[in-house]
């Protein structure tokens, strides 16, 4: 690493001489504009729009509009000559409790190290604030600008967050906050058990940046002239839910299922979405006896129509077998007085 920054740490009559390092550093996969057709890079000329020559870093200033056309020009002297006390040192202020310093106050992060003999006082400052559980409130001069910081121990470390001043914070001012909504306690209670479901201890290196993984991915495989494989496409993400209540269980239950756990209440009580999802399963389950049905009606409708007709048929028979017995007793009695002897005197 590379200082960027030498001072001293003020601390009360002590002054501990230090080396300033950035801290952190951005991983994103930088690119140069380039010609599409040759890949020559693409320059872009400093240009005066008055007099319209290209101009030097050399020949440029600082200006600052006040309208009307008119620009107060600054120079490098004028710069040098502002009233900065802390120019060329880190002014320990006071010493607060950590959680009142509020997060979207911090800027940048500057790892510091002790310089020539200041390691021992560097020392005894880091192991005191470390026993104190405060933060110290600085104040420095970083690029010729006033700074609002804080020092903290990390690994054994000093550690100076730069701050952004309280009138640089915008306020929030949007539609909903001045909204009557009210939160009923069950939504409340369901909210809460889904962020119980998915506590956990934060491990930084647990996650990681899967875009600038793909990307540089892409360009290795550009490099070996290999083909580049397509990334799986994600799961959509789903629907916006229409009960709060169903979607804030359904939550629950997946991250209880994805850690191993059984689903909330037991798998026998029946919630909104295992009880619609029942609902579905029942209703697929009765579609398909219902179309046999109704595939059967058809060809089902003819076989009454037959047994019908053989109903009928079957009195119609009976009828004409009565009738035609009814015929025949008198031909038969006549036949028989015919066949009879006579009696003689």
């Amino acid at each position: 690493m590379r200082a960027i920054w030498k001072g001293a740490v003020s601390f009360g009559l002590v002054s501990i001489g230090v080396k300033v390092y950035s801290a952190t550093e951005e991983k994103d996969i930088r690119f140069h504009q380039v010609h599409r057709e040759d890949g020559g890079r693409i320059r872009y000329k400093r240009t005066c729009s008055v007099c319209g020559e290209e101009v030097t870093y050399d020949d440029i200033a600082k200006g600052y509009d006040i309208g009307g056309g008119e620009m107060v020009i600054l120079t490098d002297e004028d710069f040098a000559e502002l009233p900065l006390t802390t120019s060329h040192a880190i002014d320990v202020l006071e010493f607060v409790p950590a959680e009142q310093v509020d997060p979207i106050l911090y800027n940048k992060a500057y790892f510091l190290e002790p310089e020539g003999s200041a390691t021992k006082p560097y020392v005894l400052l880091r192991d005191a604030l470390a026993d104190s559980e405060r933060v110290a409130i600085v104040k420095v001069a970083l690029r010729q600008r006033e700074q609002l910081a804080t020092l903290r121990v990390r690994e054994g470390v000093l550690l100076l967050n730069t701050m952004l001043w309280p009138d640089e914070v915008r306020q929030p001012d949007f539609g909903f906050l001045d909204e009557d909504l009210k939160v009923r306690p069950p939504e409340l209670a369901m909210a809460s058990s889904l962020i119980d479901s998915m506590a956990g201890e934060f491990e930084p290196d647990a996650f990681t940046d899967d875009y600038r993984a793909a990307l540089q991915e892409v360009i290795d495989a550009k490099v070996e002239g290999r083909e580049v494989v397509q990334p799986e496409e994600e799961e959509a993400a789903p629907a916006a839910a229409v009960d709060l209540m169903a979607a804030l269980k359904a939550s629950v239950d997946r991250a209880r299922a994805a850690r191993g756990e059984a689903p909330e209440g037991g798998a026998g009580e029946p919630t909104p979405i295992s009880a619609a999802r029942s609902a579905q399963k029942a209703a697929r389950a009765t579609k398909a006896p219902a179309k046999e049905a109704a595939e059967k009606k058809a060809p089902a409708k003819k076989a009454p129509a037959k047994k019908a007709a053989e109903k009928k048929a079957e009195p119609a028979k009976k009828t004409a077998a009565k009738k035609t017995a009814a015929k025949k007793a008198p031909a038969k009695k006549a036949a028989e007085k015919k066949a009879a002897p006579r009696k003689t005197a």
